[in-house]
């Protein structure tokens, strides 16, 4: 399928905007800076640094103040959208004010959303694609779905080709957070195996060519679940990546225990179980999977 956004010649280049430019935001842009002119919003003069350094231009601009946006209509090509919503409510106001910012000239043809695959709720461990209807049960998850449906009424609206990306757990070795040796570490317990629950993943570094790949193959009006081919619960992955790391496997607590003394944010990844069907990735987006499963990623 052809791309709607125009080809780079010697004197024209398109114009990407990154907005919710983090670590696959950087890992996206350093991918497409020598074809593409890059630009990020940034609410923070301090990050300028580092996104000039991975190919971006800052654009300073705040998701909170709408009144700080105008800039934004008519500068670019595609929009990359990884910003997450705001940590309140049951709807997300800073994709409202992008996309009206945004829909103040006709220049956008191609819009890329990254939401998350949390917007499905507990599937019993379940295996499905994206035709699954979602059923958030928290806020977090609703505000997502209702990004997903302010951007889809954008696409139609505007004639924008936009595509969906859900997103599951994403890990890499160099992303903050993103290697589960530090929970090992802490001897973090996971739940027995009749109470564990089927979880998800994608290496930053796919996740990032999946963002590319979007822009560029996405179907119109379409959700794609950007997640390698792992089948894998919760706790068989820390005893992997444990085993590939020589230390010791966490200990494995039933869920009445982790009632008692785990967080509700913890204990609400422990809620969900679900397995995805990821062929729209592969055959839709045509994207080759460096690390098809965690194997792969956390010995890389």
């Amino acid at each position: 399928m052809p791309s709607l956004v125009a080809r780079p010649t010697r004197f024209h280049r398109p114009v990407l905007l990154i907005v919710g430019c983090g670590d696959v935001g950087l890992r996206v842009a350093r991918l497409v800076s020598a074809r593409w002119r890059v630009l990020a919003l940034t609410s923070t003069a301090e990050r300028a640094p580092l996104l000039r350094a991975a190919g971006a231009v800052p654009l300073l601009g705040n998701l909170d103040e709408p009144a700080t946006l105008g800039r934004l209509a008519g500068v670019a090509d595609a929009v990359l959208h990884l910003a997450p919503p705001a940590r309140d409510g049951a709807t997300d106001e800073r994709t409202r004010h992008l996309l009206r910012a945004l829909a103040r000239t006709g220049r956008v043809r191609r819009l890329v959303y990254g939401s998350t695959t949390g917007v499905y709720g507990d599937a019993g461990g379940a295996h499905f694609d994206e035709t699954r209807a979602p059923n958030p049960a928290t806020d977090r998850a609703r505000r997502r779905v209702d990004a997903e449906a302010r951007v889809r009424w954008f696409g139609r609206l505007f004639g924008v080709r936009t595509t969906i990306l859900r997103i599951p757990g994403i890990y890499a070795g160099d992303r903050e957070g993103g290697h589960p040796r530090e929970r090992l570490a802490r001897r973090t317990p996971v739940l027995v195996d009749a109470d564990d629950v089927y979880t998800n993943h994608i290496h930053a570094d796919d996740l990032a060519r999946a963002c590319v790949a979007a822009l560029h193959r996405g179907p119109p009006q379409r959700v794609i679940h950007a997640s390698d081919h792992t089948e894998m619960k919760m706790g068989e992955y820390f005893d992997l990546a444990a085993d590939l790391c020589g230390l010791p496997r966490p200990p494995r607590i039933p869920r009445s225990e982790a009632e008692r003394t785990m967080s509700p944010l913890q204990l609400s990844f422990w809620g969900e179980s679900r397995r995805l069907d990821n062929r729209r990735l592969v055959r839709e987006l045509r994207l080759v999977l460096r690390y098809p499963t965690v194997r792969e990623g956390l010995l890389a």
